[in-house]
């Protein structure tokens, strides 16, 4: 059974889809805690599923290495074999980064390495794309340039606005998201083979 800790920002969406999927004795993966960097709403998934949570907020920290650390630790504590953030909205410090990684997994809303950063929904649109989609990768010290795992594409629709068609890259990034732990729980996907 592979320990995870989940880490968010917001709502949690793909945190509940883990969450149900995790539900299921079959399913090769559990939730031991969920961490967030500020007073997440998605927290409530978890306290609903009996999952410990935490919070750590950057702002009680003298800077970003300090806060990275104490996350760190916090996970640490829960001795996770994987590390999945979730929606968590933030770039992790290095520090942060190299205690976990290759052990460390983010979804993504574009087709990588197209279309990095905070508005890549926004940005696939600006470029006239056809195409988009969803990622998960490892996170490495760069932003959104670690090793890709697996992807899911959708069609951008002729004037689809922003929001829709975030929307429906969610629709493919949960199940999308649920497959990949799996395969990395039954050994379908070796993270060891990422390390640096």
């Amino acid at each position: 059974m592979l320990n995870v800790v989940v880490l968010i920002s917001g709502g949690g969406s793909n945190l509940k889809a883990l969450i149900d999927a995790a539900a299921d004795p079959a399913y090769p993966a559990r939730i031991v805690a969920v961490g967030a960097d500020t007073d997440a709403a998605g927290l409530a998934h978890a306290e609903a599923a009996g999952i410990p949570t935490f919070v750590e907020r950057p702002g009680e920290y003298p800077g970003r290495d300090a806060w990275g650390d104490a996350f760190a630790a916090r996970i640490e504590e829960f001795e996770p074999g994987l590390v999945v953030s979730a929606g968590l909205m933030r770039i992790l410090p290095a520090g942060f980064v190299r205690r976990f990684s290759p052990r460390l997994i983010n979804t993504h809303p574009a087709l990588l390495p197209l279309y990095p950063g905070a508005h890549a929904v926004r940005d696939a649109l600006a470029a006239g794309a056809t195409e988009t989609g969803v990622t998960v990768h490892v996170i490495d010290e760069g932003v959104d340039t670690g090793p890709v795992l697996r992807r899911a594409s959708v069609e951008i629709a002729r004037g689809e606005l922003e929001d829709d068609l975030h929307e429906r890259i969610k629709q493919l990034e949960r199940p999308l998201l649920v497959q990949t732990v799996r395969e990395i729980a039954q050994g379908g996907i070796d993270l060891a083979a990422f390390r640096s």
